[in-house]
């Protein structure tokens, strides 16, 4: 989707930029759009639950510039959440080395549990960094690890609209408005962790949450 490719062509073209310029080092950090999970989970091509159990470093044959190697990540996939069409089975994953050109350090050590979402490169090979849904799965809440089954991709043709200030209003009747940074000055706060954004059988578009009520209620900022 739209906002996955724009955040990865600029990374793209952050590093080419960096190598045409033979420049020595990164000198700019890693910048991603805000996003609910549900956004980062329609725009990527490959989620999953995986272990990592082991990591080492590679570069391409026909490069030897350090901003040219990945981590390697070995991984043994738990479940599939999306992807089937493009994989069966997935047993590495690839990030930048530095942070800086958005790659995600994980632990290799403890085989600790992730929920892992990036895309597929032409050879086959899946990358993952800081613009995906890449998550401890023990930090995940039970409402995210449901959503991740079928909810989500229930409502990947509506569209999640960030509020930062207000007055923050709908723009039509396929679209949620994201308030947490209104209401908890966070990007992980109650719609993020427990809410999807479904499309209703009237094709609008609401959030959703299984389970009991919230504590506090959401801001309508379409109301007067």
């Amino acid at each position: 989707m739209a906002l996955s490719q724009e955040r990865r062509a600029c990374l793209g073209l952050w590093v080419l930029l960096l190598l045409g310029a033979g420049m020595e080092e990164v000198v700019e950090g890693c910048s991603c759009h805000p996003a609910h999970p549900q956004q980062l989970f329609c725009s990527a091509e490959i989620v999953i639950r995986a272990k990592i159990s082991g990591e080492k470093i590679v570069s391409p044959s026909n490069s030897s510039s350090p901003y040219m190697k990945m981590i390697q990540y070995e991984i043994k996939m738990i479940k599939m959440f999306k992807g089937f069409d493009k994989a069966k089975d997935i047993q590495y994953v690839y990030t930048p080395v530095f942070s800086s050109l958005c790659g995600v350090k994980l632990d290799s050590n403890n085989k600790a549990g992730y929920l892992l979402s990036g895309s597929m490169w032409s050879d086959g090979r899946i990358s993952i960094g800081q613009c995906d849904l890449v998550e401890s799965w023990d930090n995940l809440s039970v409402s995210q690890k449901k959503n991740l089954n079928y909810r989500y991709q229930m409502g990947c043709e509506c569209r999640i609209n960030t509020c930062y200030t207000v007055p923050c209003a709908s723009t039509g009747e396929n679209e949620c408005l994201w308030t947490d940074w209104l209401l908890d000055n966070s990007l992980n706060g109650e719609q993020a962790r427990q809410y999807a954004c479904i499309r209703r059988s009237d094709t609008t578009c609401s959030w959703y949450r299984g389970g009991p009520p919230p504590e506090k209620d959401f801001l309508d900022m379409a109301d007067p």
